[in-house]
């Protein structure tokens, strides 16, 4: 199982207060240290949209100096992908949103514009040399509802999800940005996406907004999914999505993996830690959860530990 911790960028980018950059720098060593093997650090974005991320530089470069650490940040368009490059990020996940309104109170765009900008960024990333390109990763937003349109045509998110493959995505995701998804209709959408673009289809960014996070984590599984987005103590949501608050928690979504024999590579009691020190570094921020309330039950024996 791959679990990419967003946290650092989705978790952050809708405070209102900004968060120090050595906050973002421990959090990230503690993850690191728990097993967690991908994060996603920043957002290369206009300090005026998301001023949270004007040390988005700064935080990069403390996360390349993690052995074994795959270090990922958001951008929305060609100049944050050339930013993210200079900067050193080993993958770039660019955001195109399946609904028209969404795309536009996102990134200004429509959805056929911000794949234009893909197509673009693709162009750039190629003409690097290649020890220098990093993985290239799309992620399709609002893919099972949008608080301004409400329901999302599904012919429309496979036929976006096609052409960022042809246009040159290593990889797509599909994201339930506004935490509308059931557990059925995740596996009716990831099949028909992956008729289309078939092995592309790696991953799947999910909220908890209204309680069917790790239901639809399990939908993702049935349907083939084996990457999932999360964010330590449910930090985040859309800034630009009313509503859309809280991404699925990392710990949880280990802790249910693990206890179900999927191996993560993620060490739950550091990973508790890390929850609990981010937590003292931002009092009163919305922390979210059970198993660091509950804890593991007794006799419980996570599938990544050594067999006794």
């Amino acid at each position: 199982m791959e679990i990419s911790e967003v946290g650092p960028r989705d978790g952050l980018q809708g405070l209102k207060a900004s968060v120090p950059t050595a906050v973002k720098a421990a959090w990230i060593t503690a993850e690191a240290a728990a097993g967690v093997r991908e994060i996603e650090v920043c957002s290369f974005v206009p300090a005026k949209v998301v001023p949270q991320f004007t040390d988005a530089r700064e935080v990069v470069a403390h996360a390349l100096s993690i052995p074994g650490l795959t270090v990922a940040a958001l951008v929305p368009n060609l100049r944050g992908a050339k930013d993210a490059v200079a900067a050193g990020v080993h993958k770039i996940t660019f955001t195109l949103s399946a609904s028209h309104s969404h795309s536009l109170a996102n990134v200004r765009r429509t959805p056929e514009e911000q794949l234009a900008e893909f197509a673009r960024i693709v162009g750039f990333v190629r003409g690097l040399p290649r020890e220098m390109r990093p993985f290239l990763s799309a992620g399709l937003s609002t893919v099972f509802g949008c608080v301004y349109e409400g329901a999302v045509d599904e012919g429309a998110v496979c036929r976006l999800a096609s052409a960022l493959a042809e246009a040159g995505a290593d990889d797509v995701s599909l994201a339930d940005t506004t935490g509308s998804a059931h557990p059925l209709q995740v596996r009716r959408v990831v099949a028909a996406v992956k008729a289309e673009i078939g092995d592309t289809l790696t991953a799947l960014h999910l909220h908890d907004t209204r309680g069917l996070g790790l239901a639809n984590v399990l939908a993702g599984l049935d349907a083939g999914i084996r990457a999932f987005d999360a964010a330590l103590g449910g930090l985040g949501g859309c800034p630009f999505a009313p509503g859309a608050l809280g991404n699925i928690v990392t710990e949880d979504l280990v802790y249910m993996l693990e206890a179900m024999g999927l191996r993560t590579g993620i060490d739950l009691d550091r990973l508790i830690a890390a929850r609990r020190e981010l937590a003292a570094a931002l009092p009163g921020e919305r922390f979210v959860g059970h198993l660091h309330h509950a804890g593991v039950p007794k006799g419980f024996h996570p599938a990544s530990a050594p067999i006794p």
